[in-house]
């Protein structure tokens, strides 16, 4: 094989901009990942001529105008805008936590009526300072709201108690008293229309790129092939656990048609935040895009132990993880010729904006060295 300026390993949304704005600077770039297809997490199928989510649901959504004018440079985008459904033991909630759910909730019409609720729980749980996400949640929402449709959803997501988990996980949880539905807030929402795969495409166009591989089984000859690694997969697996193994959370997709069937749920997402419902949520994708076609698709997720073999989603940012992380940053500094970035490489869960404007930042960087 021909020799690179850079092996990018993993072309998922951080290694595919890195790709196509070294590409853009007349760099070479060889694109490898072990999976089959391009795109990492935000990759769509099509089943039926319905665009599928195949790793759950992912939308766009941002506050920086630069980095909405760069996605939108690949795609063209709907005005979808997220507003999920909480299901508890069949009662239907709106989320995320508004005027609209306090009503369903308590029956309280007003917003000085759902701060005083609030207010009142807090007072009777004695919360002062959050210690855990527990008493976070119920500072924030109140206990009637937090063990109806937190509780249970977390502790399924994380396999692990309320009480056991930090306070941070759940502090960017929107609450808002108005009656306003949209789960986020950002000045730029959407769904590309036609799906993600598209993007990364017209992104990886200029360089070569490999499937069905995986580095980490033959990383010296891959390396050979390079000047510069850019890597975007699991930190500590590339120093060969050499401190120890980050822990994630996992998940499984069970991805269903539903043939003459138009419509199941009625939404795009709805969440199942009872702890007796083994899935976290069902996605019905054709919402995403406003189909109209006769059939439908939806994909219940469920939350899994990470294992060997099992692929790594969400990193468990406690205290313990992130003092081994910092150890594997320090280790990364002192690589030649070695780059780490993304969601797995810095062991952090980041929006799709976040990822782009980083993967932006990072080609500055190298440019500058």
């Amino acid at each position: 094989m021909k020799h690179y300026d850079y092996l990018i390993v993993g072309c998922g949304l951080f290694g595919s901009v890195v790709a196509r704005e070294l590409t853009e600077r007349k760099k070479t770039c060889l694109v490898i990942d072990k999976r089959n297809h391009i795109g990492g997490n935000i990759y769509t199928e099509h089943i039926n001529d319905i665009v599928v989510h195949k790793y759950g649901a992912h939308i766009f959504h941002t506050d920086n105008k630069q980095v909405w004018d760069y996605i939108n440079s690949f795609a063209e985008f709907n005005r979808y805008t997220n507003s999920p459904l909480a299901n508890y033991k069949g009662e239907l909630y709106n989320l995320p936590f508004n005027m609209n759910t306090f009503y369903q909730i308590w029956g309280v019409r007003t917003p000085a009526e759902a701060i005083s609720k609030i207010e009142t729980q807090r007072l009777e749980a004695c919360i002062e300072k959050p210690r855990n996400l527990e008493e976070q949640a119920i500072f924030l929402v109140g206990k009637d709201i937090y063990e109806k449709l937190i509780k249970g959803y977390t502790e399924k997501q994380w396999a692990r108690s309320a009480i056991d988990l930090p306070a941070f996980i759940i502090q960017r949880l929107p609450v808002r008293f108005t009656f306003d539905n949209n789960y986020f807030d950002a000045k730029y929402q959407g769904i590309p229309i036609g799906g993600y795969t598209s993007i990364i495409e017209k992104m990886l166009a200029k360089a070569d790129v490999v499937l069905n591989v995986d580095y980490f089984s033959d990383k010296v000859y891959l390396d050979s092939l390079a000047d510069n690694i850019i890597c975007t997969g699991e930190i500590d697996r590339y120093f060969d656990y050499c401190y120890g193994t980050l822990e994630y959370r996992s998940l499984k997709f069970e991805t269903t048609l539903l043939k003459n069937q138009t419509n199941f749920q009625g939404n795009a997402v709805v969440n199942y935040t009872d702890s007796d419902t083994q899935y976290t949520r069902i996605i019905e994708h054709k919402h995403f895009e406003y189909g109209r076609q006769p059939d439908t698709v939806i994909t219940k997720e469920y939350p899994v132990t990470f294992a060997e073999g099992e692929e790594p989603y969400y990193p468990i940012n406690d205290s313990d993880n992130n003092r081994l992380y910092e150890s594997y940053r320090q280790l990364s500094l002192q690589q030649k010729g070695v780059y780490f970035g993304g969601r797995l490489a810095e062991f952090k869960y980041y929006d799709m904006d976040r990822i782009i404007e980083r993967a932006l930042k990072f080609v500055l960087q190298l440019e500058s060295k």
